[in-house]
């Protein structure tokens, strides 16, 4: 069969080209639109304009440079169950990793202790993960938490004051009080078991602890042992939560 009787090849998927942006971990949709709009983006040479869409036959520069097409991040959230490890490593029981069964490695953000459940955020995209747990940031992560008994008001004040846990004091938290011996804490550190020292320290022993926010990403909806992307807006807020710009 001659060249030129050989069926073609199928064209590579085409996105928007905002959609490139955001799918390699650049920057927001609005973000790449403005750049698009400044004109500081080309697509094979030419100058790109909004909705115009792009196949990784195509060239992409940002101010002269180009972007490579290269493995796309992923940004998902995991409602953790209770006896899932936050580890990688393949060796240990129903590890993190295994539970989920991603196609693409992946690894979590932080952690979340064998004995508690909640939500945790995996990715692939390294930089945002130190971008995250970076303690200067103050990023907030809310909690519901059970003691072994009931629990007065000075507990909750000497809680949101902070307390004293291996040598140093917590910073200041939200508290507020759900049931008799339950209550909702909001943080801006993440120290090592953080919330069952402080409670330690004040005589109380948890029983039950489970994240429901991370910043603005909320576990709502999200059914025990499941995952699923974030959604292009918390993708968004995200980026601008750990001041990931363009420039």
């Amino acid at each position: 069969m001659s060249r030129e009787s050989e069926p073609a090849l199928p064209a590579s998927p085409s996105i928007r080209i905002n959609k490139f942006f955001t799918q390699h971990g650049i920057c927001s949709r609005r973000e790449a639109d403005a750049l698009i709009e400044s004109g500081r983006v080309t697509i094979n040479g030419q100058t790109a304009k909004l909705g115009d869409q792009v196949s990784s036959a195509d060239v992409i520069a940002r101010d002269g440079t180009v972007v490579p097409w290269g493995q796309a991040f992923i940004y998902i959230k995991y409602h953790k169950p209770v006896g899932v490890t936050t580890t990688s490593e393949p060796h240990v029981q129903r590890n993190i990793i295994a539970e989920i069964g991603h196609s693409e490695r992946i690894f979590p953000i932080g952690r979340l202790d064998k004995d508690s459940s909640g939500l945790i955020l995996l990715t692939n995209d390294g930089d945002i993960v130190n971008e995250i747990l970076r303690t200067e940031f103050g990023h907030e992560r809310e909690y519901i938490v059970d003691v072994d008994r009931p629990f007065d008001d000075a507990f909750l004040t000497r809680m949101a004051a902070g307390v004293m846990v291996l040598g140093s004091l917590t910073k200041p938290c939200h508290m507020e009080r759900v049931r008799p011996s339950r209550f909702r804490i909001v943080l801006t550190e993440g120290r090592n078991r953080q919330i069952r020292r402080m409670c330690q320290a004040l005589g109380y022993c948890v029983i039950g602890l489970h994240r429901v926010r991370i910043m603005h990403i909320g576990i709502e909806g999200l059914a025990v042992g499941r995952w699923k992307p974030l959604t292009e807006d918390e993708r968004e807020q995200l980026f601008r939560a750990v001041g990931r710009r363009t420039s």
